[in-house]
């Protein structure tokens, strides 16, 4: 089997071209934000909470993005977020620009950058399926984090140089023109057709679809246990690398830097995706929660040796690894619940996956205040460790089985929108 198969269906093409334009931006904004609080107040606490509220606000609105994204067409979702996301941002960069930015104006307008981002996050994870066939969802998958990759590691250091030599507005600048030109994209998107309704099509209310998802959640032990534990992982992993590592590369190798060390990570997914396109594993969900132990590295590093060279190397390994878990886990979805609940489900996913993440972005300030930054790192990655162990102690995360497709599908016909 062709590992670009799944290109030669038009839909996907599409797909993978907006949410990769997407993925340039916001290269660009999670790295200008930073700087531009950090520049603003100096304070990681202040950037905790911009950055926690957005957050939170994100995962408030999750559920109700995949209960949306199962009642309508997934790709008016995703332009209407798009062009929400465009303006807001640009709000935010004019702010910016204009020496008019405030904590709590950053935080209002994250919030409400949280709230669109939600309403169409589960659309955008759910819509894949129906763009290739069932024997191509895994190269699929792995294609379609390729991409996203390469546009985060064009974008970080590009974004490092423009943020240094520059100001941190140009970056949310950028961010808000690739999200109106993502929106024109997934317009093109609109003929796609979509799944069969269900024979309870016909609900009387949002809550009934709620419960639906979270029934479909919970009855999977292996979705629920890998859920709870990245909840864990994601808050160590957020709180540390992208509100502490900045203040670390503030105060040891320089921002520009910092930039590299973003990008070597998402070099190393890249590297990963290739790898994970090929792989044909019957316990595939096994493998990519081993694999979620090289997210602990960059944070150990950054806690007990902040050089350069060591960050690049390590986050390089963690990207990699972190990639075997990201396309197992999406192929693992796809293939394991219903393709009219999925929305639903990965709502579920999100919120429990995010749930901790502006906890974390919230405390790792101040606890950084009390116990050190450097303490405060060491004690995320170990952290991390003792999360994917929990996964790795399910039974149902070692034994779930993955149906490998045929080595030769025959000739695949392109699909047109």
């Amino acid at each position: 089997m062709s590992a670009l198969a799944p290109l030669r269906h038009a839909p996907f093409r599409l797909l993978i071209a907006g949410r990769t334009i997407n993925a340039l931006g916001n290269s660009f904004a999670t790295l200008a934000l930073a700087f531009a609080v950090l520049d603003l107040t100096g304070s990681t606490s202040d950037l905790g909470l911009v950055v926690g509220i957005r957050t939170l606000v994100n995962v408030m609105f999750l559920l109700f993005g995949g209960v949306l994204a199962d009642r309508m067409p997934k790709q008016v979702l995703m332009v209407g977020s798009s062009l929400a996301a465009a303006l807001s941002q640009g709000i935010v960069a004019f702010l910016v620009l204009s020496d008019l930015a405030t904590v709590p104006l950053l935080i209002v307008l994250g919030a409400v950058n949280g709230m669109v981002g939600a309403l169409a996050l589960p659309a955008s994870s759910s819509i894949l399926p129906q763009t290739v066939p069932a024997d191509v969802r895994q190269q699929a998958n792995a294609i379609n984090r390729l991409t996203l990759n390469s546009a985060v590691i064009l974008g970080a250091p590009l974004a490092g140089v423009v943020v240094a030599a520059t100001n941190p507005g140009w970056g949310i600048a950028i961010d808000a023109v690739t999200f109106l030109i993502a929106g024109l994209v997934f317009l093109a998107l609109r003929s796609l057709p979509a799944p069969a309704k269900p024979k309870d099509a016909a609900r009387p209310h949002i809550f009934a679809d709620l419960r639906t998802g979270w029934t479909e959640f919970w009855s999977r032990t292996w979705l629920w246990v890998v859920v709870a534990a990245f909840a864990v992982i994601n808050a160590c992993w957020s709180g540390g690398l992208y509100v502490l590592g900045p203040a670390v590369a503030d105060d040891t190798f320089g921002r520009q830097n910092w930039g590299f060390v973003l990008a070597a990570q998402t070099g190393g997914m890249i590297l990963g995706a290739l790898i994970a396109m090929r792989l044909r594993v019957r316990r595939l969900l096994l493998l990519g929660a081993a694999s979620t132990f090289g997210m602990a590295l960059p944070l150990l590093l950054l806690g007990l040796y902040p050089h350069v060279v060591a960050l690049i190397v390590g986050a390089l390994l963690a990207g990699g690894l972190l990639e075997q878990f990201g396309v197992a886990w999406e192929t693992t979805m796809q293939e394991h619940v219903p393709a009219d609940k999925l929305a639903r489900v990965y709502s579920y996913d999100m919120v429990g996956s995010f749930i901790a993440m502006p906890i974390g972005e919230l405390l790792v300030g101040p606890i950084s205040h009390r116990v050190g930054v450097r303490a405060t790192l060491v004690g995320a990655g170990v952290l991390v460790i003792v999360a994917v162990l929990g996964m790795l102690a399910s039974r149902d995360v070692r034994t779930l089985r993955h149906e490998l497709p045929e080595r030769d599908p025959g000739p695949v016909k392109e699909s047109v929108p």
